[in-house]
């Protein structure tokens, strides 16, 4: 038995010989076309591949039933809006502790957590970024000022960190860097709106 989202979908397992030869069945009939798969279960438990196409080991005479479950790119989108959301209080934290450790002299604890910040705030980026571009946003939602002013900033911090003023480095953290950090929130709700607009599209 195959169900996607909620739906029976009159599909024979065993007339496929792997799951991957069923993932790629439903594919071909468009059961997920515009949609992101969220997750899979078989035999009711969370299936996700541990090395690619693992899919293609797992024969379909071990499947009682499998379910898909998805969500359409603007739902995706909207919940990775909230995770961004979480992701800008950990930005905040991190860069909170890590001023708090230059300024205890703790530089190498320090700067390990300060590479964890810049790799979480370049992820962060990047995915804001991704979001603009898949769905053509606006940019009076103010992505682009307070994109150049954390760019100038972090120009600012390079330097800093290469002339090693620690003290100097937790200044612009705290006095600088968190406050930056809370302008992406009112950022990412603008672009929050933006997505539900696109949706009515």
């Amino acid at each position: 038995m195959v169900v996607i989202d909620g739906h029976k979908k009159e599909m024979d397992i065993r007339s496929f010989e792997n799951l991957e030869q069923v993932f790629d069945s439903v594919l071909e009939n468009g059961f997920l076309d515009g949609r992101i798969v969220t997750d899979v279960l078989v035999n009711e438990e969370p299936f996700s591949e541990i090395y690619p196409n693992q899919s293609e080991d797992i024969e379909t005479s071990e499947i009682e039933s499998l379910e898909i479950k998805s969500a359409t790119t603007v739902e995706m989108a909207s919940s990775i809006t909230l995770e961004l959301y979480k992701v800008v209080n950990i930005m905040a934290g991190g860069g909170k502790q890590v001023a708090e450790l230059f300024r205890q002299a703790d530089d190498a604890e320090a700067l390990e957590l300060y590479q964890d910040l810049l790799d979480v705030t370049r992820d962060f980026l990047g995915m804001l970024g991704s979001l603009r571009d898949q769905f053509s946003l606006k940019d009076s939602n103010g992505f682009g000022v307070v994109l150049e002013e954390f760019s100038s900033l972090f120009t600012e911090m390079t330097e800093v960190l290469e002339n090693e003023d620690w003290i100097l480095l937790a200044d612009l953290l705290e006095y600088e860097f968190l406050p930056s950090v809370e302008k992406w929130k009112n950022v990412i709700s603008a672009i929050r709106e933006d997505i539900r607009e696109a949706a009515k599209r």
